[in-house]
C-alpha cells in the first residue's frame, strides 16, 4: 500500500514539475521574445535615422558635385524612409508611449520629406541657389532636431523595457531552473524511499518463503496423515453402516418371519372364536372348513379387521425397513467402487436411459426432447446413475392429467460440462431445494415410491466426480435440475480419496 502511495506521489511530483517547468519555459520564451522585440525596435529606429541621414548627405553632395549617382542615391534614400516609418510604427502598437513618439515622428519626417521634394525641384529647375538657400533653412529649422529627439526618446523607453524584460526573462529562467531542481530532487528521493521500501519487502518475502519452506517441510507429511486418517474413518463409516445393516437384517428377517406365522395363525384363531361363539348360542357348533373364513359377530368381526390392519402396517413397514438397509448397504457399496474414467457419448447414453423409461413416459402421457450434448471423459455408471435418477424422477412427479415435458439440453463452459434437465411437472417449494438433497428426507406430497435417498445419492456421486448439482424450481412451474461435470476428468485423486 505504502509503495503504490510513493508511486502515485511521484507520478503527481513528475506531473506537476513537468506541467510548471512548461509554464515557465513558456513564460522564458515569452520574456525573451519581448527582449528580442526590444532590440528589433531598437535596430529599426537606427535603420530610418540612418536612411533619414543618408539621404541628407546624397542631397547636398548633389547640389554640390551634381553627380548623378548621388540623386539615385537620394531617391533610394527617401524611398526607403516611409517604409522603414510604417515598419517601426506597426512594431511599436502595444506601447503607448511608442506610438505617440511615432506619431510625432511622423509628422517631422513627413515635413523633412517634403523639403526634399522641393529641393529636387528646384534643381530640376537649375535654380541651385534656391536649393542651396532652402538647405541652408532646413539645416536651421527644428525638424532634423525634432526628429533626433523623438528617435532618442524611443531608444530611452526601448532601453528601459529592454532592462524591465530582460530581468523578467532572467527571472523566467531561474524559476524554471528552481522548479526543475526541485522536482528532480523529490524524485530522487522518493526514488530511494521506494528503494528502500522494495528491500525492506524484498527482505520480509524472503523471511516468509524462508517460513514458508520451513512449513512445507512438513505439508506433505501432515497432508499425508490427515488424509490417512481421514481414509481410515470413511472406512470405518462404511464399516460401520455395513455392520448396523447386517444387524439389523438379523432381527428383521426374525420380525417378518414371526409376522408371517401371525398371519397363518389368524384363521386358527378366528375360527376358534367363532365356534366358540356358536356354541354358545346352540349346542351342536357347526363344522368350519379349515381353508373357509369364519363367519364371526359383529365384535369378533371388527376385532379381526383390526387384527389384519394392524399386520399389514406391520409388514409395510418391515418392507420400508428391510429397503432402506438394501440402501444403505448400496450406498455402502458405492462408496467404495474405484471410479474409471472413460470417454462417453452423452447422447447415446441419455437415449439408452430413455428408453429403458420408456414404458413409464409413456403411461406419464411425456415427451422428452434431447438437445445436442457435450461428450466428456468420466465414470460411465457413476454418469448413468445420476441421470437416470432425474428422468425417473422428472417422469415420476409429471402433474397428473397433463402431458408431460421434459428437455435435456448442455454446453460447454470453461472446462466444464453443464446440463439441464427441465420438466413442467409439479415443481419443488424453494424452501425444500436443499431438503431434497438430505439422505431420507423427502418433500412435497409422499404419494410416489421412494426411500429418500436418490438425490442424495445423485449428489454425493456429482461431487465425487468434481462437479457440482443445484436445483432450480417453483410450485407448480416444473423443476430444472443443473448438473455441472468436468470435461477431462482425472480420477487418480479422487479414488485415493474415496
Amino acid at each position: 500500500m505504502l509503495q503504490v502511495l510513493l508511486l502515485t506521489a511521484g507520478f503527481l511530483v513528475l506531473v506537476a514539475v513537468s506541467v510548471a517547468c512548461v509554464l515557465f519555459v513558456n513564460k522564458a520564451r515569452d520574456d525573451s521574445g519581448w527582449v528580442i522585440h526590444t532590440v528589433e525596435v531598437e535596430n529599426q529606429t537606427n535603420a530610418l535615422l540612418l536612411e533619414i541621414r543618408r539621404a541628407e548627405s546624397a542631397a547636398r553632395g548633389y547640389l554640390l558635385t551634381s553627380a548623378p549617382e548621388l540623386l539615385q542615391d537620394h531617391e533610394d534614400a527617401v524611398a526607403e524612409i516611409v517604409p522603414d516609418l510604417d515598419k517601426l510604427a506597426q512594431m511599436t502598437l502595444d506601447n503607448p508611449i511608442q506610438r505617440e513618439n511615432t506619431r510625432q515622428m511622423r509628422a517631422a519626417i513627413e515635413s523633412r520629406l517634403g523639403q526634399f521634394a522641393q529641393e529636387m525641384q528646384f534643381v530640376k529647375q537649375n535654380e541651385r541657389d534656391k536649393a542651396t538657400q532652402l538647405v541652408r533653412e532646413a539645416a536651421t529649422r527644428d525638424t532634423t532636431s525634432a526628429i533626433r529627439d523623438v528617435a532618442a526618446a524611443m531608444r530611452d523607453e526601448e532601453t528601459r523595457l529592454l532592462t524591465l524584460r530582460t530581468a523578467n526573462a532572467d527571472r523566467s529562467q531561474t524559476m524554471a531552473s528552481s522548479v526543475t531542481i526541485a522536482g528532480s530532487c523529490l524524485v530522487i528521493a522518493l526514488a530511494l524511499i521506494s528503494i528502500f521500501l522494495v528491500r525492506h519487502e524484498g527482505r520480509a518475502r524472503d523471511q516468509a518463503e524462508a517460513r514458508l519452506r520451513d512449513n512445507n517441510l512438513n505439508l506433505e507429511a501432515t497432508v499425508d496423515e490427515r488424509t490417512a486418517d481421514l481414509r481410515e474413518a470413511n472406512a470405518e463409516i462404511q464399516r460401520f453402516a455395513y455392520i448396523i445393516s447386517h444387524d439389523l437384517r438379523s432381527p428383521l428377517v426374525n420380525i417378518m418371519g414371526f409376522t408371517s406365522e401371525l398371519e397363518e395363525l389368524r384363521n386358527s384363531i378366528f375360527r376358534r372364536i367363532a365356534a366358540l361363539g356358536h356354541a354358545v348360542q346352540s349346542a351342536a357348533a357347526p363344522v368350519v372348513p379349515l381353508d373357509a373364513e369364519p363367519a364371526l359377530e359383529a365384535e369378533d368381526k371388527q376385532l379381526s379387521e383390526d387384527f389384519t390392519e394392524a399386520l399389514g402396517f406391520i409388514k409395510s413397514s418391515i418392507a420400508k425397513m428391510d429397503r432402506l438397509i438394501s440402501a444403505i448397504l448400496n450406498l455402502t457399496r458405492e462408496g467404495k467402487r474405484e471410479f474409471d474414467p472413460v470417454g462417453i457419448d452423452m447422447r447415446e447414453l441419455i437415449e439408452a436411459i430413455v428408453s429403458t423409461l420408456a414404458h413409464q413416459a409413456e403411461e406419464a402421457k411425456a415427451e422428452i426432447r434431447i438437445a445436442p450434448l457435450p461428450d466428456i471423459v468420466s465414470d460411465r455408471l457413476a454418469v448413468e446413475q445420476i441421470f437416470s435418477n432425474i428422468v425417473d424422477n422428472a417422469i415420476k412427479y409429471l402433474k397428473p392429467g397433463v402431458p408431460g415435458q421434459i428437455a435435456i439440453r448442455g454446453r460447454t463452459r470453461l472446462g466444464f460440462a453443464v446440463y439441464e434437465i427441465s420438466d413442467n411437472g409439479r415443481g419443488i417449494d424453494p424452501k425444500d431445494h436443499q431438503r431434497i438433497f438430505e439422505l431420507f428426507r423427502r418433500a412435497g406430497t409422499q404419494d410416489r415410491p421412494g426411500q429418500g435417498i436418490g438425490l442424495a445419492h445423485v449428489r454425493a456421486l456429482v461431487r465425487r466426480l468434481g462437479g457440482t448439482m443445484s436445483v432450480s424450481s417453483e410450485l407448480g412451474s416444473g423443476s430444472t435440475f443443473t448438473i455441472t461435470l468436468p470435461v477431462n476428468w482425472n480420477a487418480s485423486n479422487r479414488n485415493r480419496d474415496a
